[in-house]
C-alpha cells in the first residue's frame, strides 16, 4: 500500500475534520493507500470527541497522530504549532517513509512545501482557500499593521512557492481553477482538479430523519406546525455577513408573521440575539441550537428555506461552503448572494434557490415577496442536484485520479 501523510490545521474532532477530511480518506483507502493524519486538536474538543474520531477510523488503514492546537498569544502560537508539526512530520517520515504529503492551505502547506524541498516527498497542494487573502478579507489580519503586513507577505510568498513546487493541485471551485492557472508560478504540466466540498448523502437524507429526535427538538425549541422556519447553518461573523442576514430576516418577519429564524450554530444565543436586537427582531423570533453533526439533518428539516450571505471578496472565489451541499442534500432551497465561488452557477443550474446580485433593500424585498407568495422549488430536484454536484463518491474518485497522476 502507498503511504500518505495528510496534514490538517483543523482538528479531526472539529466538524470540518469529520465532514471534509475523514470521509474522503476512508474512501481513498479502497484504492490501495494508507494514511497518517497529523492534525492540531483543540484540547476541549479533543477530550469530548476523541473516541468519536477513533471509532470512525478504527476499521480503516488510517493512523491518527493528534497534537495540541495553540490559540494564544496570536501569531506566536501559530509559529509554535508550525515547529511542532514539522518536528512530528520528520519523526513520522523516519518510520513511515511517506511517498506523498497531502496538505490543506496555510500552516500545513508550509510543512508540505518543506518536505518536498528538503526530503523529496511528493506534494499534493490542496488549495481549499486563498489563505493569506482570506485572513485579510475576514478582517483577521489588518494590513495597516506593519506586523500583519509582514505576515501576509510571508504567506503570499509561501503560497507562490507551494504552487511552483506542487506535484498536483486541488481546488474547490472552477473560479479558483481559472485564477490559479493564470498565476505565473503554475506549471501547465502539473495536474489540477476541481473537487468541491462534498456531502455525505447518507447522513444528509430527508428520508432518514429520526422522527423521535425531530419531535424532541420540536418541543425543546418551541417550534409549532404553523411556524415558517428560515434556517442558518454554521458560525457567524468574519466572512459571514450576519448583519445583512438579520436585516433580511426582519423584512421576512414583516412579510410573513409566522416566520422564525433557526440558527444551527456553535455561537452562543446571547451573541446571536445581540445581533438580532440591532435590527428590531424580538427574542421569540430567534432560535439557537448548537448541534452535533448527526443532529444537523433533523434540525435542518424544519426549514422552508435556508439562508447564508458571504462576503463577495477575492479570497471567496476559492470557497465551496460545506453548508451549501448539506442544505441541497436535504432538498431545501437556499437564499444566498453572488460573488462566492461557483455558488450562483450551481443554484441556477439546479434551480435550487434564490441568488441575490446585491445585498440591498430592493433584492431583500424581491426575495421576501417571492417567499410570501409561495414560490415553488422541487425538493427532489434539489436533492438530485446535490447528488450530482456534491457527491462524496465522485470526489473520492477525483482524488484517486490525481493521486495516481502524482505517484505513477
Amino acid at each position: 500500500m502507498k503511504n500518505i501523510l495528510f496534514i490538517s490545521y483543523d482538528g479531526m474532532t472539529d466538524p470540518l475534520g469529520q465532514s471534509q477530511v475523514i470521509p474522503y480518506l476512508k474512501g481513498i483507502t479502497k484504492f490501495g493507500y494508507q494514511f497518517t493524519i497529523l492534525s492540531c486538536e483543540k484540547p476541549e474538543r479533543y477530550q469530548s470527541h476523541k473516541n468519536d474520531v477513533e471509532n470512525l477510523l478504527k476499521s480503516f488503514p488510517i493512523k491518527w497522530v493528534p497534537i495540541s492546537y495553540h490559540k494564544k498569544p496570536p501569531v506566536f502560537s501559530s509559529v509554535y504549532d508550525v515547529m511542532m508539526l514539522k518536528r512530528k512530520a520528520i519523526q513520522l517520515h523516519v518510520t513511515e517513509k511517506f511517498e506523498m504529503v497531502h496538505t490543506r492551505p496555510g500552516v500545513p502547506a508550509l510543512i508540505g512545501l518543506w518536505m518536498k524541498k528538503r526530503l523529496g516527498v511528493k506534494f499534493l497542494n490542496d488549495v481549499r482557500e486563498f489563505y493569506a487573502d482570506s485572513r485579510v478579507d475576514g478582517e483577521m489580519w489588518n494590513l495597516n499593521s506593519f506586523f500583519y503586513k509582514k505576515i501576509y507577505h510571508y504567506f503570499k510568498q509561501k503560497e507562490n512557492e507551494a504552487v511552483e513546487n506542487s506535484d498536483g493541485i486541488v481546488c474547490l471551485t472552477h473560479a479558483a481553477e481559472k485564477i490559479i492557472t493564470q498565476w505565473p508560478q503554475y506549471k501547465k504540466q502539473v495536474p489540477i482538479k476541481v473537487i468541491p466540498c462534498s456531502v455525505d448523502l447518507n447522513v444528509f437524507d430527508p428520508e432518514k430523519i429520526d422522527a423521535t429526535q425531530k419531535l424532541k427538538f420540536k418541543k425543546e425549541l418551541n417550534i409549532n406546525d404553523e411556524d415558517f422556519i428560515i434556517s442558518y447553518l454554521g458560525s457567524i461573523g468574519s466572512w459571514y455577513l450576519t448583519g445583512e442576514m438579520m436585516r433580511f430576516f426582519k423584512i421576512i418577519s414583516d412579510k410573513i408573521p409566522a416566520s422564525k429564524f433557526l440558527f444551527v450554530s456553535p455561537n452562543s444565543h446571547e451573541i446571536i440575539m445581540n445581533e438580532a436586537i440591532k435590527f428590531g427582531l424580538p427574542g421569540n423570533k430567534i432560535i439557537v441550537k448548537n448541534a452535533k453533526r448527526n443532529e444537523v439533518p433533523a434540525l435542518l428539516s424544519f426549514s422552508k428555506y435556508s439562508v447564508f450571505f458571504i462576503k463577495p471578496c477575492y479570497s471567496k472565489q476559492s470557497s465551496s461552503p460545506t453548508k451549501h451541499g448539506e442544505i441541497m442534500a436535504m432538498g431545501i432551497p437556499v437564499i444566498t448572494n453572488a460573488g462566492v465561488g461557483d455558488i450562483a452557477d450551481i443554484v441556477e443550474k439546479y434551480q435550487s434557490g434564490i441568488v441575490m446580485k446585491d445585498l440591498n433593500e430592493k433584492e431583500f424585498l424581491s426575495a421576501a415577496n417571492s417567499m410570501s407568495e409561495g414560490i415553488f422549488f422541487d425538493k427532489n430536484a434539489i436533492r438530485n442536484g446535490a447528488k450530482e454536484y456534491y457527491n462524496l463518491d465522485r470526489a473520492i474518485e477525483k482524488y484517486h485520479e490525481i493521486y495516481q497522476k502524482i505517484l505513477e
